[in-house]
């Protein structure tokens, strides 16, 4: 036995060693290879960068998108420590490579399965950000290695840390600290005192999580532990770092309104995330963008946008092209970048989640009667907006006056993860939170932003087919090769039917419904939706939104205001205003929605539809003003056809006799004639009633036969009768008193 442990040992030792000797060789084989790749220096040492963008016509669009930059001298001492605290404590002492750090990294990486830590130096970071794509394999690892020592060599300590800090980036559009300096606090990063320094110092780790905007209480948490290790390092004393721990991240942001929500922003964010590099090193490599932006219809959607601001609301417009998924036209007014904020949709994140899905699934039709109640529904009680309820309505009714409980109900048809499905196939995410009735008005644990709203809508408009929007037609490198083309990937999310029928009641929306200031556009058939966000206890709203689409595109527009300060907007009036004056704008080859042969229409009863809320098939007796031509699905047509005015009328009445009068009770139906007949005398004839009904007649015989016949309008061959014989109380005598 002892024998057999010592050779498995031996043998465990030999395999360990075989498999540490062959990845070192690996190792050391590719690191080696990698030692020809060439160091961009010139890249590096610029001062100033740039990025060429170009619209659909190839014309260099005119949004500026330079990079500002910083000499290192200029900086405070507090300003770099800051930094080389957080980031790289032994920077000035390595030569590009932290080897304990890396050994700790690495074996982190083993515990964890995968290639979770990097332990990168500031040199690293600037090769990664400049050099490099942002995947995370052993291959670009050692590339970074090969790389950081070719850098070492040329530059010095001082050269490679300006040019990290005029690299790096912060959150909203800001590369390099410069830019970040002027964004969130409007000066020169000369100018920056300790408290600022370290929040932009703690801010580069995670720019979203420790956002002093939408994150501030992580943000003064990582500035604190920058403060903490600037302590430790001996930058600043015990005194310092207590007093700036006291004080607020004190943000000034003003006079990026313009600038950080433009198309050329946009398509730059889009392009690094295309190519997974930073967007710094697009203009580094030379990288030339060519978008589907189109001149006249940004100059058209600013102009609009322009005509309804409101004073400390933000706002935002986007164009689609629905049939290439092409942004045409961006742009928006805040100090924030509005790509990466997420808001609540409102209602209209109806028809994607609650309608149109319950369409393909052939849980309603257009005409569906919905009863509008108070109700509770898993523990969840939803209002309408004015608390008043209608009774029955129609689904065209309740999506065209953004009736609350019907969205509510229908979702509850299907079910919330089914409705959730099909919103995430047409682009639309959620949070695992998001799993109560409560997001069929919108209300969502983060929301969405515009430009994954408007491109949803793009499925109803492209026959039931989504494919995600883009700013990016196709790029070409510094060389001028092609490193990506934009390829629409469309797939089917709702039959035609659904998507037509969904456009439908989008339409009447657009006549008169919220939206029903679009009702005078003459130059296309357009369909629209609105949505509001209301804030509590308060006259204002903090959303608005109208998202609208033709034949040939999709426009999106919003106002809200992102601190939820309540501001007198709502989604039937500015949003909607905007899009009525871009679009009457435009001139449109197709102007029409083809209708699919999967859709159809055919006559329903309304007396059915009316007394039963039933969508019952009209018989061909009946007369046109009880039947309504609706359109249907193919798939989910009536399978009933109504009664009326094939079977025999009946009567629902009575009679007696009170005090000398005939006295009848009548329960009428409005497509009925009745005809009331004493002793063979016509008396009254009542028609076009539905309410029930008392009727006197006046009883001086002893006796008399009441007749009462019910027929059809149209059709008196078909009646029923009913007859009363009626006789008169005998008096009693008066009775005789003596005394």
């Amino acid at each position: 036995m002892k024998k057999f442990v010592k050779i498995s040992l031996i043998s465990i030792f030999l395999l360990t060693t075989f498999a540490f000797c062959l990845c070192a060789s690996f190792l050391t084989i590719n690191y080696l290879k990698f030692q020809s790749l060439p160091l961009n220096a010139e890249a590096l040492a610029s001062a100033n960068l740039s990025i060429d963008i170009f619209d659909r016509e190839n014309k260099p669009i005119n949004e500026e998108t330079l990079f500002e930059s910083c000499k290192i001298e200029e900086l405070q001492p507090h300003t770099k420590n800051a930094f080389i605290s957080i980031e790289d404590k032994e920077f000035y002492n390595h030569n590009g490579i932290n080897k304990k750090r890396m050994i700790g990294a690495m074996i982190n990486n083993i515990k964890a399965g995968k290639l979770k830590e990097g332990a990168s130096t500031i040199s690293q970071q600037l090769i990664k950000n400049t050099h490099l794509s942002g995947e995370k394999t052993l291959e670009r690892k050692l590339k970074e290695v090969a790389l950081t020592k070719k850098l070492e060599k040329a530059f010095s300590k001082d050269e490679i840390l300006e040019s990290y800090l005029n690299i790096i980036f912060f959150g909203n559009n800001c590369y390099g600290i410069e830019n970040a300096s002027h964004y969130y606090f409007n000066k020169d990063a000369k100018d920056l005192n300790l408290n600022e320094s370290c929040t932009l110092a703690g801010l580069i780790k995670s720019p979203t999580r420790y956002s002093p905007i939408t994150n501030y209480d992580n943000c003064l948490k990582r500035r604190n532990l920058v403060l903490s290790e600037m302590q430790k390092d001996g930058y600043i004393s015990i005194e310092e770092k207590l007093e700036i721990e006291k004080q607020p991240i004190n943000l000034d942001i003003n006079s990026h309104s313009e600038k950080l929500n433009t198309y050329a922003e946009a398509a730059l964010d889009e392009a690094a995330k295309i190519l997974n590099i930073p967007a710094k090193q697009l203009a580094v490599g030379g990288y030339k963008l060519h978008t589907y932006l189109d001149e006249e219809k940004q100059a058209d959607l600013k102009e609009s946008l322009f005509k309804i601001d409101v004073e400390n609301a933000d706002n935002a417009g986007i164009v689609i092209d629905n049939q290439t998924g092409g942004v045409l036209a961006y742009h928006g007014k805040s100090n924030f970048k509005l790509m990466d904020i997420k808001r609540q949709p409102a209602s209209c994140i109806k028809p994607i989640l609650v309608y149109a899905p319950a369409l393909n699934e052939c849980a309603i039709s257009p005409d569906t009667q919905i009863l509008d109640e108070k109700v509770t529904i898993g523990g969840y009680s939803p209002n309408n907006v004015n608390k008043k309820y209608s009774g029955y309505v129609s689904v065209t009714d309740a999506v065209k006056n953004s009736i609350n409980i019907p969205a509510i109900k229908v979702l509850s048809y299907i079910g919330i993860d089914t409705g959730k499905a099909y919103a995430e196939k047409m682009g639309i995410n959620f949070d695992e939170t998001d799993d109560s009735y409560a997001i069929a008005l919108g209300g969502m644990s983060y929301g969405t932003n515009l430009k994954d709203l408007a491109t949803a809508y793009t499925t109803f408009a492209k026959g039931g087919q989504f494919a995600p929007s883009t700013f990016i037609q196709y790029i070409v490198d510094g060389n001028n090769k092609l490193v990506y083309v934009h390829k629409p990937q469309n797939k089917m999310v709702l039959r035609e039917d659904a998507a037509y029928l969904m456009t439908n009641i989008l339409e009447e929306t657009a006549k008169s419904g919220t939206a029903r200031k679009l009702a005078d556009i003459k130059n296309t058939e357009i369909a629209s939706k609105t949505g509001t966000v209301g804030k509590k206890n308060s006259n204002g709203n903090t959303d608005a939104y109208n998202i609208s689409y033709t034949p040939q595109e999709t426009i999106g527009v919003w106002l809200g205001n992102l601190k939820n300060t309540p501001l007198s907007i709502a989604g039937g009036n500015q949003p909607t205003e905007a899009v009525r004056s871009y679009v009457q704008k435009q001139s449109y080859d197709s102007i029409t929605f083809s209708v699919p042969s999967s859709v159809t229409n055919v006559d329903i009863d309304t007396l059915e539809l009316e007394e039963n809320h039933r969508l019952v098939l009209a018989n061909p007796y009946a007369p046109d003003r009880y039947k309504k031509s609706a359109l249907f699905s193919r798939f989910n047509l009536p399978q009933d056809i109504s009664t009326n005015f094939t079977e025999s009328p009946t009567v629902d009445a009575s009679a007696v006799v009170e005090n000398n009068q005939i006295v009848v009770n009548l329960n009428p139906h409005r497509h009925l004639k009745y005809e009331i007949f004493k002793d063979d005398v016509k008396t009254q004839t009542i028609t076009e009633k539905s309410q029930p009904l008392t009727l006197r007649f006046a009883f001086k015989e002893k006796e008399c036969d009441l007749k009462i016949v019910a027929s059809y309008l149209i059709n008196s061959n078909q009646s029923a009768t009913k007859t009363f014989q009626l006789k008169r109380q005998q008096q009693k005598p008066k009775e005789k008193w003596y005394i």
